[in-house]
């Protein structure tokens, strides 16, 4: 996952570490304080069996001086590296306002910090990196967090726009959930595309979910109503509510959408999209959030998107957190988002 992003970070680090070696050489050099000091030491004859374990004044204070000794990192020695950092993170499908974000955190970390003489530089720059992405990636949405502290059951709407993969991914959180100890029904949403209620179905048969329909075309508000009803009745823990797919300009599919929002009365409105989309599921997103609202994101084919610009991207520039990204075919493919797991994996794989 993300390997083109990785195997980029991972030479960028080598060379801001490098290049903050190189800039800061000349203040490594021994101080002046040392010079006087070996310039103020007499001229003293020893065995050649004991020099090394012989220790003068001179050897005593040098050694309390280089222990001590820090460098400042200036921002001229990080300039040009952090530049090429951005269009890294630019060419890896990172929104803009996120990577200028990313720039300016490390900025700040670096610039006018100190560091020990010997220390490791590249260990430095890398924790600073750390830093900045976890900032931009935020902690995440724990959904058994939230059904654990919630009345029940507990309703989840997932929205989105054709074709990312919705409907797929919500029987796989439904068989994670299962997985989790949580009994789930799922409503049926989407009564327009063709053949998605038999879709639907074969996934609940084969996952051994509750599902709820009506016939092909009919009102998916009244599907949404009948799934809850059907929870309260049976002391279901969560709803998983799938709606057809749309885009944020087609009025009449937004209104339908905002009639489901107010019969339903979800806890959470989850927006589905692609990671492979990159900016698009970024700029996707932001504009349904601002249409009908978003709690949370979900993020399918992530094992297929070798840049991870939307992962890292979309809960910064909407300021909502990621819920699960998909990671597979199969229906334990989806995996509960981890901002800590994927910075490690970018950076200490890299």
């Amino acid at each position: 996952m993300f390997k083109s992003l990785r195997e980029k970070l991972g030479g960028i680090t080598k060379k801001l570490s490098t290049t903050i070696e190189e800039e800061t050489a000349d203040d490594n050099a021994l101080p002046e304080a040392i010079q006087q000091a070996e310039a103020d030491q007499p001229a003293v004859t020893t065995p050649p069996e004991t020099a090394e374990v012989q220790k003068t004044p001179f050897t005593k204070k040098v050694s309390t001086l280089l222990r001590d000794r820090e460098v400042y990192i200036k921002e001229k020695s990080i300039e040009e590296p952090l530049f090429e950092l951005q269009m890294i993170l630019l060419e890896n499908d990172v929104a803009y306002p996120t990577a200028e974000a990313i720039i300016e955190t490390m900025k700040e970390e670096l610039t006018g910090n100190t560091r020990r003489v010997g220390s490791s530089v590249e260990e430095l720059v890398t924790e600073s990196l750390r830093a900045a992405l976890l900032q931009v990636l935020g902690v995440g949405f724990s959904l058994t967090d939230y059904i654990k502290t919630h009345e029940k059951p507990v309703k989840v709407l997932f929205t989105g726009v054709n074709g990312v993969g919705k409907t797929t991914t919500i029987a796989k959180i439904a068989h994670y959930l299962q997985a989790q100890g949580y009994s789930v029904v799922i409503g049926s949403g989407d009564t327009y595309r063709a053949g998605a209620n038999q879709q639907m179905l074969t996934h609940a048969e084969r996952i051994g979910v509750k599902v709820i329909q009506h016939q092909e075309g009919g009102d998916p508000s009244a599907v949404l109503f009948d799934t809850v009803g059907y929870a309260k009745a049976h002391n279901i823990d969560v709803v998983l509510a799938d709606t057809a797919g749309r885009f944020h300009n087609r009025t009449n599919l937004m209104k339908q959408l905002e009639k489901m929002r107010r019969v339903m009365e979800p806890d959470i409105i989850a927006y589905v999209d692609e990671a492979i989309a990159g900016n698009d599921a970024v700029v996707r997103a932001e504009e349904f959030n601002n249409a009908v609202g978003a709690d949370a994101i979900v993020l399918t084919k992530a094992d297929m998107d070798p840049k991870g610009g939307a992962a890292i991207s979309i809960a910064h520039t909407i300021g909502k957190p990621v819920m699960f990204l998909g990671v597979g075919q199969g229906y334990d493919d989806v995996i509960p988002f981890d901002s800590e797991a994927i910075v490690a994996d970018l950076l200490d794989g890299a």
